[in-house]
């Protein structure tokens, strides 16, 4: 289903003359097919919607490393392009949670795991990031599980 919406919505952007959305969609496009060639190497076939936007994420990531980078080069005209792009790719990944989720998540993962100091970092880091797979970036949950953890515990 993803998979439509993105060939569709690159049909739509080639004819519209939008350049910043079909580079964008023609580059995510090339993503997807690199990551099918990947498991047609393993015997599998086609990719599932968890994959696709597995595949997304990265894209996201790739394109904020991307911005810190020229922003600290300082290089506007290109952190620019790679925003727009981003703006792009987070319109097909899911909502992102907000700090007060994702501190909700972590408390209740330093529960489950009886995380009592810095140390349990790692058991809670593995517990919050499963449960908030896809919503949100890991260094945001990194930051609020070290803010909770040396604080409370």
């Amino acid at each position: 289903m993803l998979q439509e919406r993105l060939d569709s919505d690159l049909k739509n952007s080639m004819r519209s003359k939008n350049a910043a959305r079909t580079r964008t969609l023609r580059s995510i496009r090339a993503a997807l097919q690199q990551k099918e060639i990947e498991k047609r190497g393993k015997g599998e076939k086609g990719l599932t919607e968890a994959e696709i936007l597995a595949v997304l994420q990265k894209q996201a990531k790739q394109r904020e490393d991307s911005i810190e980078q020229f922003a600290q080069g300082g290089r506007p005209d290109l952190e620019s392009s790679e925003r727009e792009e981003l703006e792009i790719i987070r319109e097909y990944l899911p909502a992102q949670a907000s700090d007060e989720e994702i501190r909700s998540v972590v408390e209740m993962a330093i529960e489950a795991v009886g995380a009592e100091s810095i140390a349990d970092m790692g058991r809670v880091m593995g517990n919050a990031m499963a449960a908030l797979k896809g919503k949100a970036d890991g260094r945001r949950i990194n930051q609020v599980v070290k803010d909770l953890l040396s604080k409370t515990h």
